[in-house]
């Protein structure tokens, strides 16, 4: 998978039984033309054409880089 990174997105969803808060993951495949990306940094996607099977996103912007 060249240029392409997975970011997981963390959410708290409440539990549809017993309204308990429970944190639930999901994965986007993004598309990284630079191919700068690390693991734990922060990045912000932007939707776009479907590059692949999976991927439906860009990477716009580098929030905040990991270990800064």
């Amino acid at each position: 998978m060249n240029k392409t990174v997975v970011v997981a997105v963390e959410r708290l969803a409440p539990h549809d039984k017993y309204f308990k808060r429970i944190r639930t993951t999901k994965r986007y495949f993004a598309h990284d033309e630079a191919g700068a990306l690390n693991i734990g940094d922060y990045v912000r996607l932007e939707g776009c054409r479907p590059l692949s099977k999976h991927k439906r996103f860009t990477v716009a912007e580098v929030i905040r880089k990991a270990n800064e």
